[in-house]
């Protein structure tokens, strides 16, 4: 596979949120990558690391992270395919917060002068990296909400709707099934839950009738009751193409 192939991951992604011209498509697809394939499980760059490069996700599952002084930790969003993990990489210098992979993932690496340039050629697609990260804190709100104002079902439901959706928008979703390789530990460290309380409420949402879940892929059975189980109105994606499901 060749450097156009990984960067297509981020052309998918940006056009998901926006339409972009042949011209911009084709400077994307120029970024110069470092590639790098990590194992399950392992940090990317950790809480208090100078980033000298920002990480696209080309294939695989991430996670965002922090941890306190006692080693808890929380989970503060999920990424998939052709989410750029740390654009904040540009303007801040010392990381706040870990990333991770959850699977076997591809990473491409680009160094910020690389992305820099690209900005100052291509105005809008600065412009569109931009309205990525106000996507981010957008969802970062919504996972807010829902561990302030959600029960566990309705917390759990919500981020399942949303990844969907988001897993729909790049192309990885086929028939209301996706690959979730979030273990119910990791679910409890998103929303605050123990293992024992996400493994009732993933019942729950079975016995209802909402999914069906076997071995890391989950399919939606009923997608406007697990909407109104996880009160879930994609507006806050912002994504081009609205919800057809």
């Amino acid at each position: 596979m060749d450097a156009i192939h990984h960067t297509a991951a981020l052309v998918r992604k940006l056009e998901s949120i926006a339409t972009l011209t042949a011209e911009e498509k084709a400077a994307l697809l120029r970024l110069p990558l470092r590639l790098k394939t990590v194992a399950a499980r392992q940090d990317i760059v950790r809480e208090g690391d100078t980033s000298s490069e920002c990480c696209l996700l080309v294939e695989g599952f991430a996670c965002r992270y922090s941890l306190t002084a006692e080693g808890k930790r929380q989970i503060l969003s999920f990424h998939i395919s052709g989410d750029i993990l740390d654009l904040q990489t540009l303007h801040l210098e010392t990381m706040d917060h870990s990333l991770a992979t959850l699977v076997p993932s591809i990473l491409a690496f680009i160094q910020p002068d690389d992305l820099r340039t690209l900005m100052l050629s291509y105005p809008r697609l600065g412009d569109l990296l931009w309205r990525d990260t106000l996507i981010d804190a957008a969802v970062f709100r919504q996972w807010m909400v829902g561990l302030g104002r959600r029960n566990a079902y309705g917390r759990i439901a919500h981020v399942l709707c949303e990844l969907l959706v988001r897993l729909r928008a790049v192309e990885l979703v086929e028939d209301h099934a996706f690959t979730l390789p979030v273990t119910q530990a990791e679910l409890g460290d998103a929303f605050g839950l123990s293992t024992v309380h996400v493994n009732r409420v993933l019942q729950d949402l079975r016995g209802d009738g909402l999914i069906t879940l076997h071995g890391g892929s989950l399919k939606v059975l009923n997608w406007q009751g697990l909407k109104k189980a996880g009160e879930f109105d994609p507006t806050y994606l912002h994504l081009v193409k609205k919800e057809a499901l």
